[in-house]
């Protein structure tokens, strides 16, 4: 009975070690997962538009350090890519954002859109 005892608690302790190694290689694939999809969509500064993730440039790397040192500090995605506009322009990002600065490259296509709607309305309205 006591060496059953004994194969218990051994058994009880090794699971508690593997549950807590499984959930620390998951949590750094998890804070790599998202180093990824953040790096991503940010462009390198020292490459001809390559992403982040993509270049081994020394600035590229510089970057994915702070997106991870940020994720470590259970920043949001979108707070850090907000750090990164702030401190190196909103070149760095592949999608323009939208804001005051570049509200015309948003609107322009759909207003270009609907002029060229009503000059080949007007074209087709005079032939007949």
């Amino acid at each position: 009975m006591k060496l059953f005892l004994c194969f218990v608690k051994f058994f009880v302790v090794l699971q508690a070690i593997l549950i807590i190694f499984i959930n620390s290689v998951f949590a750094k694939n998890n804070i790599d997962e998202k180093v990824k999809e953040i790096s991503l969509q940010l462009r390198c500064m020292t490459c001809q538009n390559q992403s982040i993730h993509d270049s081994d440039a020394d600035f590229s790397l510089q970057i994915k350090k702070i997106i991870k040192d940020q994720i470590i500090e259970e920043k949001s995605e979108k707070e850090i890519i907000n750090f990164l506009v702030s401190r190196y322009g909103e070149y760095i990002v592949f999608k323009p954002m939208l804001n005051k600065k570049n509200i015309f490259l948003w609107v322009f296509p759909f207003v270009l859109f609907i002029f060229s709607l009503i000059i080949i309305g007007m074209k087709i309205k005079s032939k007949n």
